[in-house]
């Protein structure tokens, strides 16, 4: 089994940002949603900057009833809180839709008493903006960081339930967000070498 240290998720190196991550489960959702195409910390960094700018909290309902054209200037606001802030505006509220629709905005109905790795999948997968990938990594990281391991949450987290350092459910300090950054960057080099 992977590491488990519940509560230990350490990413951006912001006692606030982190902290706010592994104390509110939208948070957590919303950094895994924007941990694509840009930096691990600025995705993890992303629900504070938000929360900041919605006035202090997070709040499912009211996100997904923004006016689309205004939320996305609120995620293009510099520092932007993706590389792509419309098209990823719309895959928060679109996930923020579906907290709400299916369990009252509360993130955390995601995992809340799921004893079957396999009914975790099945709700993961309905969340707009998580493939089959993100699935994964999710499932790692509730087991491994916050101790929601379901019956079965190693097969179906696949590679990410292992003890090697491959995602940010490996995360839990500075040294292992360094170690991380170096092996994805020795990987891009040898794809690179490769061609």
């Amino acid at each position: 089994m992977g590491r488990a240290r519940k509560g230990t998720l350490w990413v951006t190196g912001d006692a606030a940002a982190d902290d706010l991550v592994n104390r509110e489960p939208l948070a957590l959702v919303l950094a895994l949603l924007l941990d694509q195409q840009i930096a691990i910390e600025l995705a993890f960094k992303g629900p504070a900057r938000l929360a900041e700018r919605l006035g202090g909290s997070l709040d499912a309902e009211a996100i997904a009833a923004y006016d689309p054209d205004d939320f996305a200037e609120i995620v293009r606001t510099k520092p932007a809180l993706h590389r792509f802030p419309k098209s990823m505006a719309g895959r928060i509220q679109a996930l923020c839709a579906h907290l709400v629709e299916h369990y009252d905005g509360d993130a955390a109905g995601l995992w809340r008493g799921v004893r079957r790795a396999s009914v975790l999948v099945e709700r993961l997968e309905a969340v707009p903006g998580f493939g089959p990938e993100k699935v994964q990594i999710t499932v790692a990281v509730l087991a491994k960081r916050f101790g929601r391991q379901p019956a079965g949450w190693e097969d179906v987290a696949g590679r990410f339930a292992d003890e090697e350092l491959r995602s940010v459910a490996d995360l839990d300090s500075a040294e292992a967000v360094a170690a991380l950054r170096a092996r994805r960057a020795a990987r891009k080099k040898q794809k690179l070498t490769a061609k």
